[in-house]
């Protein structure tokens, strides 16, 4: 492959990402805030030819696109176009492509101020998870200029199995914001439900098979419900990304004064759970502060 890729944040999503384009065959330039990351998850991936970077300035020196993907906003305006930020470094033409999930406004000021300065952006928000990104099939919510967004795909697709173009710079952050709304509020009605016949002495895995295929039924559900019913909340979706999700969602829509009554209430379970810090635990225990509530 030709063209040479700088790589930045190597958690749970980011390090399959990387390892897949170093499989691919891309010349890959990694950034890491704990330089111990390359001694540690990373060392395989450095094993391979990918290159360490001490500094923004190095990994993105000398390439043609940088690939985001770390938590929140401040993160990414930090790292893009902060005071020591990616685009004092980057060269003109540089494309950056960022895989986190932020808020939509700041998302097309950081592309405004990337494209000023003679770059490209592409904000690309993913879901799936973690087992999707581990097997490469991802799905990828796009938004930017569609040449930008084209040449994204090139590596994108190393990961990915579906890659949607939304629109404009912003709208992959209100797709990927769009599915979050529908994905929390689905697991919330999950949870509820399972408690509604647990309490009223059916067994939820009974009722679980029984509803999973019809019109309740969805791919969340098929996920989150055997978890649980066999109270297992060990982290597949963390809730304090779903936590952060909801909040900036939350925020959109009051900017818009617009009322998500549903996601409102979703945002207030997710922030007990987050004040009894269990931020680390599985989305699925929702179901566990149903539960903990009726035994009060």
């Amino acid at each position: 492959m030709t063209l040479k890729l700088g790589f930045i944040g190597l958690g749970t999503m980011g390090l399959p990402m990387a390892r897949h384009m170093v499989n691919r065959g891309f010349k890959l330039k990694l950034y890491a805030r704990r330089a111990e990351v390359f001694e540690g998850k990373a060392k395989e991936l450095i094993n391979q030819g990918a290159m360490p970077s001490l500094s923004l300035s190095e990994v993105v020196a000398g390439v043609d696109v940088v690939i985001t993907n770390v938590t929140g906003t401040d993160d990414v305006e930090s790292i893009l176009i902060g005071q020591d930020g990616a685009i004092h470094s980057a060269s003109p033409g540089t494309l950056f492509v960022d895989h986190s999930t932020i808020d939509p406004a700041r998302t097309m000021h950081i592309a405004s101020t990337l494209r000023e300065a003679g770059m490209d952006f592409v904000d690309a928000p993913v879901s799936g998870g973690v087992w999707a990104s581990e097997e490469g099939r991802l799905i990828v919510m796009q938004g930017g200029h569609p040449d930008a967004c084209e040449r994204a795909n090139q590596v994108i697709e190393c990961y990915a199995k579906m890659i949607t173009r939304v629109g404009d710079a912003g709208h992959g952050q209100i797709a990927k914001l769009s599915n979050q709304i529908a994905q929390t509020i689905t697991i919330e009605g999950v949870a509820e439900c399972l408690i509604f016949a647990k309490n009223l002495g059916a067994d939820p895995q009974a009722v679980f098979v029984a509803i999973k295929d019809g019109m309740g039924g969805s791919q969340m559900m098929s996920l989150m419900a055997p978890k649980m019913i066999a109270e297992d909340f060990d982290a597949g979706i963390e809730a304090r990304l779903h936590a952060k999700d909801v909040g900036i969602a939350i925020e959109t829509a009051k900017a818009q004064q617009l009322p998500l009554p549903c996601l409102e209430f979703v945002a207030s379970q997710y922030q007990t759970i987050m004040d009894q810090d269990l931020g680390t635990r599985d989305s699925s225990i929702l179901f566990d502060l149903l539960r903990r509530l009726k035994e009060r």
